[in-house]
Order: C-alpha cells, then sequence, then structure tokens
C-alpha cells in the first residue's frame, strides 16, 4: 500500500519544480539586471511573480503535509508550476531580448 502510494505522488514533479526554481534563482543573482532593466510598471509584478514562483518551487516540498488552506491552495502543484512556467518564460523572453 505504501509503494502505491509513493508511486502515484509525483515524487519527479516536486524535483523539477526544486531544479527550475534553483536554476532562475541563481541565473537572478548573475544577471539582476534581467528584472532591473524593466520599467516600475513591469518590474513590480515580476517581482511579485517571482516571489511567488520561486518561494513556492522551494516551499511546495515542506507543505505537502499541511492542511487545506489558502496558502495550501496558493502552493497547490498546478498553480504553482503554471506560475514557475510564466516566470521562467518572463526570464527566458527578457534574456533572449536584452
Amino acid at each position: 500500500m505504501r509503494l502505491a502510494m509513493s508511486l502515484r505522488q509525483r515524487w519527479w514533479s516536486e524535483a523539477v519544480t526544486l531544479l527550475v526554481g534553483g536554476v532562475l534563482a541563481i541565473w537572478l543573482l548573475l544577471q539582476p539586471n534581467l528584472i532591473q532593466g524593466l520599467p516600475f510598471t513591469l518590474r513590480l509584478p515580476a517581482v511579485l511573480l517571482g516571489v511567488w514562483a520561486l518561494g513556492a518551487a522551494f516551499l511546495r516540498p515542506l507543505a505537502l503535509d499541511l492542511p487545506r488552506s489558502m496558502l495550501c491552495r496558493a502552493l497547490s502543484p498546478v498553480w504553482n508550476h503554471l506560475a514557475l512556467a510564466c516566470f521562467a518564460l518572463l526570464i527566458v523572453v527578457r534574456a533572449l531580448l536584452a
């Protein structure tokens, strides 16, 4: 039974999310101008999206046993992966245009 539950939980999904979040965080540490070069009206939503995406990517594996609440819904894999994908797309587009 335990093996079946562990196979149902996609641990590799959490590992990929952590890996992508880590790569994006290191990339932004090395090239902060990807966000700093945006005008303020675009920079603030990008920073907020980045905080949510990277924060959720690092917090989600630790929050697997939290009760269902607003925080847990915001950290759900669907929203977490969507936010991370949008933020990664934003960073890649900025890097290609810069």
